[in-house]
């Protein structure tokens, strides 16, 4: 499995960051078609366009009105902490600020979350529209934000240098990063810096990154190393990334930097104290996912002794994934086939007895989403309960009585969502490889898929359905490209 999905990070295969590698751009003579074809998809996931107006009033004066000063909102003054944003290179939509001080007996971590519930009014215009989107969008061609710019990339946004209303998760923790005390409080907040990964990353290699990334380089390994003990395996696998560059896409397939991976494992460390939270109070709601099915798990097991690469008998999941050499291409096939044991994710509202299984299986503890609620909607909620929880508060009555709709919303907007994922990466290597029919690729075979095989081709970094393909996965085979159609980002290879 990759990183679970919604740990505070963007969807890597939508980011503004150009790197140095320049995979093949589409061509200007395709990219009026696949423009097209990308605002058909659009139009067939009928997905949202503009706020109306009476959205847009009702965003903006709040935005006016919110107050920030901590006396005047009835919150803590939480200013002097030193915190700091690690987001994609550009971003505005900024849910998470952090600060790590390294301590004698291990560390104290402060995690400060856009406090979007004080600017949405339940049962409002912008809560309203909210609940129809779900969710932030991030398409190639543009992002759809779950909320109006004036409140996601401004007023509740934790940009720099700009006092902003937050609630603040305090971790301390011991030599081992394992919390052993956590509180949550609603304050006003004063981030310092706005850092990018790679800069952050940067800064972390050469040793001069503020202290909270000195000591953030300390946390993720350990918290990696948690993850592993608990069974959990949230891997770094290789992703297909779409980049724009002045109005032209290409694709790249590379694994994400150690920073985000650092980053990520503060997101889940505050997901599972806030299950914790809510499984305790009684009320809530858990991102779930049952247990691989154990004939799947068998059936896994004999591929990767088909492959060369057992996997043995008293070696966890996680340890075996981990354990793989990236560089051999036999990886890939191994890595598809490992995806394909945890499905079902979803959402269990409860309020009253908890769910039978709150297990997050791919993380390995009960989990809940709740570090991003400027991009999607189940972590207003989550934060609100929790906060109340925390303090020995009743739960917001709007909050309580609203939960059961939340996995319905949820769950049809993860799946817009996807599938204009998938839709849109199909387009994009249909336009890539438009301007070469009939030339040969080698590909390295991912797995039997019907009639078939899928497989990837190294570059451009393309993977796609070979029929009547019968090479064994991780196989290296030969292929022509026959033909493509940019319009349903079909491919058509033969061997």
């Amino acid at each position: 499995m990759g990183s679970p999905p919604g740990l505070g990070r963007r969807p890597r295969a939508y980011t503004e960051a150009v790197p140095s590698r320049r995979p093949r751009l589409v061509r200007r003579d395709s990219a009026g078609e696949l423009s097209a074809a990308l605002a058909q998809l659009r139009a067939e996931l009928d997905l949202p366009t503009a706020f109306n107006a009476e959205v847009l009033a009702e965003a903006e004066a709040a935005a006016r009105t919110v107050p920030v000063d901590p006396a005047a909102a009835g919150v803590d003054d939480l200013r002097d902490i030193e915190f700091l944003t690690i987001d994609p290179e550009g971003s505005l939509d900024l849910d998470q600020a952090l600060h790590l001080e390294r301590t004698p007996t291990g560390a104290v971590l402060h995690y400060a979350i856009a406090d979007v519930p004080a600017f949405v009014q339940p049962g409002g215009a912008v809560d309203a529209e909210a609940r129809r989107r779900g969710q932030t969008i991030y398409a190639a061609d543009g992002r759809i934000p779950l909320h109006p710019a004036v409140l996601s990339e401004d007023a509740a946004s934790l940009l720099p240098d700009q006092d902003r209303r937050a609630f603040v998760w305090r971790f301390e923790l011991d030599e081992q990063a394992r919390p052993v005390a956590t509180t949550l409080r609603r304050g006003v907040v004063r981030s310092r810096a706005r850092w990018s990964y790679i800069d952050a990353q940067a800064a972390i290699d050469a040793g001069t990154g503020p202290a909270s990334l000195v000591a953030l380089a300390w946390f993720g390994p350990l918290r990696s190393a948690r993850e592993a003990e608990r069974g959990g395996a949230s891997l770094n696998i290789p992703e297909t990334r779409v980049v724009s560059d002045d109005g032209h896409y290409r694709l790249e397939r590379e694994v994400s930097l150690a920073v985000e991976e650092y980053n990520a494992q503060v997101s889940l460390l505050t997901g599972m104290a806030a299950a914790e939270i809510m499984l305790r109070g009684r009320v809530g709601i858990l991102r779930t996912m049952p247990a691989a099915d154990p004939d799947d798990v068998a059936a896994f097991r004999e591929q990767t002794v088909a492959l060369g690469v057992p996997w043995r008998e008293g070696v966890s999941y996680g340890d075996y994934l981990r354990g793989l050499d990236r560089s051999q291409v036999v990886t890939a096939a191994i890595m598809d086939a490992a995806a394909s044991l945890f499905r079902g994710a979803g959402y269990v509202a409860f309020d009253g007895e908890p769910p039978a299984d709150p297990l997050q299986s791919a993380i390995g503890a009960p989990y809940a989403h709740t570090t991003a609620p400027l991009r999607r909607l189940v972590d207003r909620w989550s934060l609100v309960i929790c906060e109340a929880l925390a303090n020995d508060r009743p739960v917001p009555p709007w909050a309580r009585t609203s939960l059961s709709e939340l996995p319905k919303i949820m769950g049809r907007s993860d799946g817009v969502a996807g599938r204009l994922d998938s839709g849109t990466v199909d387009r994009i290597e249909a336009a890539v490889l438009a301007v070469r029919v009939g030339e040969s690729f080698d590909a390295v075979v991912l797995g039997v898929r019907g009639d078939g095989a899928r497989v990837q081709i190294a570059e451009p970094p393309v993977s796609a359905k070979v029929a009547g393909l019968t090479a064994p996965a991780g196989a290296t085979v030969r292929l022509r490209l026959e033909s493509v159609d940019i319009a349903s980002g079909t491919i058509v290879l033969t061997p």
